[in-house]
């Protein structure tokens, strides 16, 4: 998953966690980086193995995944 809404980040992130899928954000301190304007997205990443539930726990609740 990647969006600039850390709301949506931080739904997912309970979204998976309730389902026992471990899950890491990626690029949270790039703000500091960008001024705190929220340019730059932030990434959820998935182990491969869980990647197919993963994608479609988030599908279900109408949230973007990247492949």
């Amino acid at each position: 998953m990647r969006t600039n809404d850390p709301t949506l980040i931080a739904f997912a992130t309970a979204l998976l966690e309730g389902e026992d899928i471990d899950c890491f954000q990626m690029d949270v301190h790039m703000s500091v980086l960008e001024g705190s304007i929220g340019v730059l997205p932030r990434r959820l990443m998935v182990q491969n193995k869980d990647y197919f539930i993963a994608s479609r726990i988030l599908k279900d609740n109408d949230l973007p995944v990247v492949p």
